[in-house]
């Protein structure tokens, strides 16, 4: 064998080697089942002692677990507990009782890329570590995509901030804080938009996804052939009102509540101190970019959802009549039923001192029949 023909030999034995390592590493990865690490860390009194004394439990909630996003994508525990590679329940601990901490920016990259220049990240600095599960939890990760800002921010941002403490410069903090996720002034580089859902006053809550197109008699795929009747992909505004009409006539009488959201894309991890936005007027003006797109939002059984695109204008309807952002947003209805009011009131003055004009030769001559008498 010549030289050249030996080297191509050895690189091509290194290839297959690399490749056989790399699938009997797999084949004992995927050869552990969830279930199987449940026969331990199902177990709700499991726990261990940390070094500083405190107690650790290490109890996993299957039933939780399973609606996480992870479990609905197939990923298993080993996954992302990446050393254990096998497990030996003849030992007490099945597998290494010291695991390296989870490397969540093996597969969400982008975020992880986006969190190392932001202010939770640079609190390590100050001896805080503020590791991915601080925020998403360790097991129960879910969709976010079509909850609410109260939701939203229970999971998140409020775990850790009392935006009530701060914040003093703002008018009317409780209504930013209930219609206005936190991201949306704070990650100001994040592509937002105005989800809407549906409230229901007869049962007093809002609509999940399904209940809204049952009420409809439809379901996800057909719900825009049933209301998008010129077939442009966008709910005008004729349309959403044909829709609130077959709303009423299935007894579903409500309204839609309109919210300011972030789209959770990575750079939603990007925030840093004295990088908010606090300009007002990009919001509270008529051509505000923050109102440009407008979704309404069904939340789907796996907690993922389905977003479809509604014109601007139906934030003027109406039916969204609480989403009301000053010098941003305008209820027409209320404009028309102003202008009919002004109009009316001038009208009134009008018709009254036209009469006065009108009757004066009348009033005079009276007026003088009265002196002679």
């Amino acid at each position: 064998m010549n030289k050249k023909n030996q080297g191509n030999f050895l690189i091509w034995g290194a290839v297959v080697l690399v490749v056989l390592l790399a699938c009997g590493r797999a084949s004992l990865s995927y050869a552990i089942e969830n279930t199987e690490c449940m026969d331990c860390h199902g177990d709700e009194s499991l726990s261990r002692l940390q070094s500083e004394g405190m107690k650790e439990r290490l109890y996993v909630d299957f039933n939780k677990f399973k609606f996480s996003v992870h479990n609905l994508n197939s990923i298993g525990c080993v996954d992302c507990h990446a050393d254990i590679v096998a497990l030996n329940f003849d030992n007490e601990i099945p597998h290494p009782a010291a695991l390296a901490p989870v490397n969540c920016s093996g597969c969400h990259t982008e975020e992880g890329d986006a969190y190392k220049d932001s202010v939770h990240k640079k609190a390590g600095g100050k001896g805080i570590s503020i590791p991915c599960y601080a925020c998403h939890d360790y097991h129960y990760i879910t969709h976010l995509d079509s909850s609410s800002v109260y939701e939203r921010e229970n999971t998140f941002c409020l775990k850790c901030h009392n935006p009530g403490n701060y914040h003093d410069w703002l008018p009317q903090k409780d209504v930013h804080f209930s219609l206005v996720e936190c991201a949306v002034c704070h990650a100001p580089d994040t592509s937002r938009h105005v989800s809407l859902r549906f409230f229901d006053f007869v049962q007093a809550k809002f609509l999940e996804g399904e209940e809204f197109l049952q009420a409809l008699n439809t379901d996800y795929d057909g719900f825009m052939g049933l209301v998008d009747q010129n077939n442009d992909n966008v709910i005008d505004l004729d349309e959403f009102e044909n829709m609130v009409l077959l709303l009423r006539q299935k007894d579903a009488i409500g309204t839609f509540h309109g919210e300011v959201v972030v789209e959770l894309t990575p750079a939603v991890h990007h925030i840093n101190k004295g990088k908010a936005n606090r300009e007002c007027e990009q919001c509270h003006n008529p051509n505000s970019a923050f109102f440009q797109q407008v979704q309404i939002s069904l939340n789907k059984k796996d907690g993922s959802r389905a977003q479809y695109q509604v014109d601007r204008k139906v934030l003027e309807s109406y039916y969204v009549n609480h989403f009301y952002a000053l010098g941003g947003t305008r209820v027409r209805v209320l404009d028309k039923i102003g202008l009919v009011l002004i109009f009316g009131g001038i009208s009134v003055v009008v018709v009254h001192l036209s009469a006065r004009i009108l009757t004066v030769p009348t009033r005079r001559r009276r007026s003088k029949d009265r002196r002679h008498k």
